[in-house]
């Protein structure tokens, strides 16, 4: 997520995976860090595991997963009650994360097959010329807190399909998610060895990598751990797909409503308390409606107060996924106003051990200052306020990242103008998002590269292969 795989230190000491209610601090359970011999044993099961997994046709590869999406459909309560806990999701999210598994298991089951049937291609010189999609091996994931379900489950359920086995790395805060993740993959019916979760170390990460039985690695997380994880890869020569930060333009050049507008759009920052890689952490909005956006996002977050994420009361906020989380943004928001931002309302941390920060409105942020290109990881709205559609155009492209963005307007061909020429992997025209388990979600520039979900998520670790036949 940046959407940030939180990998702890790198230290002399084995790290312990932790679980710990971001609510109240309580330490809710604690795991240790897997063995040489855990690592060791985990690969030799996924290698182990494919020669018979690849050889199942697809349609039995899909039923696996199917059933697979009908657990999570059977266990939302159980599910949703455990990221509640474990990293603050309020509670309806929670379970609106564990019925998007669901449907993304049913979408590839579903539609699998056909993605990856033989594609036949002309061939020069007479003979047959198709092009084949096979498995690759023993692919390794690597997962962050912010979406402990979804980010997992757009990994796996087409490479399952596929016939790839996985070995799944998950963040150190989220030990209880992906013990249950293993428990429901296992009660599928997806074999032993298929899909191993492993708690393992920043090492052990490295020495996995290099493994020449692994053949592709999958981060979603900070750009350092891409930039740490690809270099690794590209050393032993493995594919790798890398999802990382993202600062999503928001641009709102019109609106016949502008308090609706602006309530859409604090709705959306919020959505995961602000802690989702593709959310709109950039709104760029028109010098005439600027100050009543700005006036309307202000009472929203003022009307705000901490509360229990379990019970996902109306006019609440849920906690950051850890204290060092809000801490971190608390002083990235400081740093700004300290440069000259105007804070409009929040930014405030409560009281310890809990990791509660008051949702934000800044405005008043210049390229100046280190908030204009970095992250912020959490609930503010940063506005900036433009004159016409090519001032809003040049700066939605002023980043470092491109994820997604999104252009709202009355007139919906003014805004796909403006959204064409986004530089970025999703472009949405009147829409905050394009989420469904078909729709293809990736970036460009430092966000990463790859695509999950959708035909090209199916795509990206299959020896697309050429099968001739000579007539």
């Amino acid at each position: 997520m940046t959407s940030q795989v939180q990998t702890g230190r790198s230290d002399s000491t084995r790290l312990a995976y932790r679980s710990i209610n971001p609510a109240t601090g309580e330490v809710l359970a604690e795991f240790p860090t897997a063995s040489d011999e855990d690592v060791r044993n985990a690969l030799t099961a996924a290698d182990e595991a494919f020669t018979a997994w690849r050889r199942r046709t697809i349609e039995e590869r899909a039923a696996v997963v199917a059933r697979a999406g009908q657990l999570f459909a059977e266990r939302a309560d159980e599910l949703a009650a455990i990221i509640t806990e474990e990293m603050g999701k309020p509670l309806s999210e929670a379970r609106d994360e564990v019925a998007f598994c669901a449907e993304i298991f049913a979408y590839f089951a579903e539609h699998g097959p056909g993605l990856a049937a033989d594609q036949e291609i002309t061939a020069s010189g007479g003979g047959r010329a198709v092009i084949q999609r096979r498995p690759v091996g023993v692919l390794l994931g690597i997962m962050p807190w912010n979406y402990p379900y979804y980010q997992v489950a757009r990994f796996v359920a087409p490479n399952l399909v596929t016939g790839n086995t996985i070995v799944l790395k998950h963040a150190e805060s989220c030990p209880r998610s992906a013990l249950a993740l293993q428990q429901l993959l296992d009660d599928a019916g997806v074999p032993a060895g298929a899909y191993v979760n492993v708690f393992a170390s920043h090492e052990a990460v490295a020495q996995i990598i290099a493994d020449p039985r692994v053949q592709g690695v999958s981060l979603t997380g900070s750009e350092r751990a891409g930039a740490i994880v690809a270099e690794i890869a590209g050393r032993n020569l493995k594919k790798v797909v890398l999802e990382l930060g993202g600062s999503d333009p928001y641009i709102v050049l019109d609106s016949d409503d502008v308090a609706a507008s602006a309530r859409a759009a604090f709705a959306t920052r919020m959505g995961n308390t602000g802690q989702a890689c593709n959310s709109n952490k950039r709104m760029i909005v028109t010098a005439d409606i600027h100050d009543d956006f700005v006036a309307e996002l202000t009472r929203q977050a003022q009307a705000l107060t901490p509360g229990n994420p379990a019970e996902d009361a109306p006019d609440t906020y849920a906690p950051l996924s850890s204290r060092a989380a809000a801490e971190t943004l608390a002083a990235q928001i400081k740093d700004a106003v300290d440069a000259g931002a105007t804070l409009h309302a929040g930014g405030t941390l409560g009281d310890g051990p809990g990791a509660y920060l008051a949702p934000a409105v800044l405005t008043g942020v210049t390229p100046e200052m280190a908030a204009y290109r970095e992250e912020l990881f959490g609930p503010v709205a940063v506005v900036y306020r433009v004159e016409n559609d090519d001032e809003a155009l040049a700066l939605a492209n002023d980043t470092p990242y491109g994820l997604g963005g999104a252009v709202f307007s009355t007139d919906t061909a003014r805004a796909r103008r403006v959204a064409e020429e986004l530089d970025s992997g999703m472009a949405n025209v009147n829409a905050a998002e394009a989420e469904g388990a078909g729709m293809p979600f990736g970036g460009v520039k430092r966000s990463g590269y790859g695509r999950e979900l959708g035909p090209l998520g199916m795509d990206e670790f299959v020896n697309k292969r050429l099968l001739y036949v000579q007539d």
